[in-house]
Formats: structure tokens, sequence, C-alpha cells
């Protein structure tokens, strides 16, 4: 595996790569690399010549000063797993190499970016196109490996592509969860042993909440999964809502949309955690 600092040594390495005719794909990551990570690392390797990962954590998308210096590193063990997992190159710039001026670009995601983790991170989504452009500039990728956990950066993701006219293909990986039911998550790393076994009743209560759609209302599932979380004193809701999977707005009844997703954000102490259920798929 090779490691790269730099966009322009990037870009020659798959310059020379694209003219052998290899199909490249990209895994975007800020580092503090998990299982689910590696899963998005093994498919991409499985279906691409050149498997790129990148490795930075993007200030621009931190609404909170706090949060960016919390955020968990650990680039020399990120390096390890990813030479393990079959990775070619590992992409791993400084801040001044992704941005030696400052990024002004102004993203329009319209109602995807209005809602949820809309509402509560001002900017977020700005900030995630504005690195996952640039990194799409740079490696220029066949497929873009995103996990399934970040449901509505999907959505952005695929929009800000649609927009730029990329053509590149996003590809949607399932969540990979603990064997207590908690999803994975780079934040994780931050809670105690005692928190991460409360953080673990957020999927069991999304999972218990799968088993009413034949007999309740979205508001009436809504109202057990807030009530159940609620009920708990080391959890704190966020927010909880049910949406339509592709214009992430909220349905009144499970016909409304083909595909219906629950979107979930909890603090537990001080560390923010997200997940989500697909109580309806199009497929």
């Amino acid at each position: 595996m090779q490691v790269i600092k730099t966009k322009n040594q990037l870009s020659l390495i798959l310059t020379e790569e694209r003219s052998k005719g290899c199909n490249i794909g990209l895994v975007p990551t800020m580092g503090a690399l998990h299982q689910g990570h590696i899963s998005l690392i093994e498919r991409c390797v499985q279906e691409n010549d050149i498997c790129v990962c990148s490795l930075f954590v993007n200030p621009s998308q931190f609404n909170d000063k706090n949060d960016l210096i919390k955020y968990p590193r650990q680039p020399e063990k990120d390096a390890q797993l990813l030479r393990e997992a079959g990775c070619s190159i590992l992409f791993m710039p400084d801040e001044q190499e992704m941005y030696p001026e400052q990024d002004t670009r102004v993203f329009n995601f319209g109602q995807l970016e209005e809602v949820m983790e809309g509402v509560y991170r001002k900017g977020h989504f700005n900030g995630v196109a504005q690195i996952v452009s640039k990194l799409f500039d740079i490696v220029q990728p066949n497929k873009a490996y995103f996990g399934q956990k970040d449901f509505q950066q999907l959505a952005v993701v695929r929009k800000m592509v649609e927009q730029l006219s990329m053509g590149i293909e996003i590809i949607s990986c399932p969540i990979v969860r603990e064997k207590s039911g908690l999803a994975m998550s780079s934040r994780n790393a931050l809670l105690t042993l005692e928190q991460k076994e409360k953080a673990a009743l957020i999927s069991k209560y999304l999972i218990e909440s799968f088993t009413f759609v034949s007999t309740k209302t979205p508001a009436e599932v809504t109202g057990f999964v807030k009530k159940s979380i609620n009920a708990e004193p080391m959890l704190r809701l966020e927010y909880f809502e049910i949406v339509d999977g592709t214009t992430l707005q909220g349905i009144h009844d499970w016909t409304d949309a083909s595909c219906v997703v629950g979107c979930i954000a909890v603090y537990c102490g001080s560390v923010r955690l997200i997940d989500n259920i697909v109580y309806k798929n199009a497929d």
C-alpha cells in the first residue's frame, strides 16, 4: 500500500493507472477506522482494480469546534488496518493540502439538507459536499463507497454528484454493528463501557419498533421510539423521524413512499450517535 500526502502525487499515480484501463474505487473516511469502514474497503477492493482510501478529518463539516478537537485520531493503526484489508493507496493529506485557501462554495440541496442533521448541524452538509467534491475531483473514481449509517449524507452526496454531473457511481453499504447491536462508529471510542451498554439500546428500540409496522401508524411507531429513549437517563434524544427514503420528508402513512426509513440521533453523555432502520425498501 502506498501512502500519499499530496494531491499532485496522487493524481499522477492515478492518471497512470487509468491509462492502463484500471477501475478506481474510493472510500472517503475521517480515520479512526473500525470494521464498518473495513467492510467498505473490502467491497471496494473486490469491485475495483485500485482501492483508494482517504483519511482526513474535515474541519468544514464540524459546526462544533470541541467536537472537531475530540474526534478520535489513530493514523498508524488505520494504516495497518488498511494494509491488511488490501487497500492500494492511502491518501492522507493535511489541512493546508486540502484547503490552501478558504472554500467559499455554497451548495444547495433543498429539502434534503433542511431536515434532521441539517437542522441540528448547520453547515454540516455544505462542509461534506466541499470535501467530497474535492476528493472526487482529485481521485476521479469510477465508484465511491459510503456506509448506510449516514443515510442523509448518502442522499446529499448522490444529489451533489447529480448537480455537478460527475458520473460517479455511489455505492451504499450496509450498517455494520457491534455484537450488542450498536452501530459501529468512530465516536464509539469516546464512550465508557457503561455508556456503550446503554447506547446499544438505540438499536434495540429501533429493531423492536420494526415489529409494529403492520399494526401501528408511523406516528405511533415514532411515539414508541421517543418514549423508550427518553425513559433512559443516560440517553438524550435529539430527533427520531420516519421519512421517505428518497426525499427525506416525513410520512403519515406507510404507503406514502416506496422506501421508508427511521432516522435517529441520540446523545449518550456528550457523545452524539446516529443510527437508522429501513422499515420498507423499494427493492
